[in-house]
């Protein structure tokens, strides 16, 4: 089988392509995974933005309300104990939904990130 040196070039030309192969494959898979942790990181950075963001609007809107509040329900005290409490229900509604509210849409985000390749 391996009579003649055209054989053994050829077996050479082979087992070269393959390590070249092996090696750009390497590479794409570094490549798609800086993508995707990428996408993830800046996913995370954008998230911590908005929920940072979102908690000072809170807490000015909340102080803002408890001022409106207070000539209707009989003084300061009183306002921003109600506001607090309703921030209390809202902690715990999230906290009961948190499953479809938090967890699953970061498993479907993941899910698509990482398995999907468009």
């Amino acid at each position: 089988m391996f009579a003649n040196d055209n054989n053994i070039d050829n077996l050479q030309q082979l087992l070269a392509e393959l390590k070249n192969y092996a090696a750009l494959q390497k590479d794409y898979l570094r490549l798609h995974l800086v993508e995707k942790l990428t996408i993830l990181i800046s996913t995370l950075i954008l998230v911590f933005v908005l929920l940072v963001l979102g908690v000072i609007a809170l807490l000015y809107l909340s102080f803002t309300l408890a001022y409106v509040l207070e000539p209707h329900v009989g003084g300061l005290m009183y306002s921003y104990g109600i506001i607090t409490g309703f921030i209390l229900v809202l902690i715990l509604l999230i906290v009961v939904l948190r499953k479809r509210l938090i967890v699953q849409p970061m498993v479907h985000f993941l899910a698509n990130l990482l398995l999907n390749d468009n």
